[in-house]
């Protein structure tokens, strides 16, 4: 999932960091999966290429679920873990992903910060 140009950016990987005024929150897991791929992934270089994107797309969106229904503002995933999974009777497979992440949130805005933005040049003159 890439983030459009307006839209602040919520799920940072790995050695990406979240802005450095963000505040800890607490640590989460979330679980995807990629959509279902007829036969099995050994060996299938493309087939297993496609669920990983698939996958990663999933899990970003479930990222950006999760931080706003948590009431954060960014996730920063630092570990993850990806297998295969097979269902033998329908023949499909797919990749399940389980990623750990911290929850942080914006600093509240300080009161100075409040008064500055509500004050314009027009306030100071005569």
């Amino acid at each position: 999932m890439q983030n459009i140009p307006d839209t602040p950016k919520v799920v940072y990987w790995h050695r990406e960091l979240p802005p450095v005024d963000a505040e800890l929150i607490a640590e989460h897991t979330v679980e995807a999966n990629s959509e279902p791929v007829a036969g099995t992934l050994a060996h299938r270089d493309e087939l297993w290429e496609q669920c990983y994107q698939e996958l990663m797309a999933n899990a970003e969106h479930r990222l950006v679920q999760e931080v706003a229904r948590l009431g954060g503002h960014y996730a920063h995933v630092h570990d993850e873990s990806i297998i295969p999974r097979h269902d033998e009777a329908a023949n499909q497979a797919w990749l399940h992903g389980r990623l750990t992440y911290m929850l942080y949130r914006r600093p509240p805005a300080s009161a100075e910060t409040a008064v500055r933005h509500r004050t314009t040049p027009s306030d100071f003159t005569d």
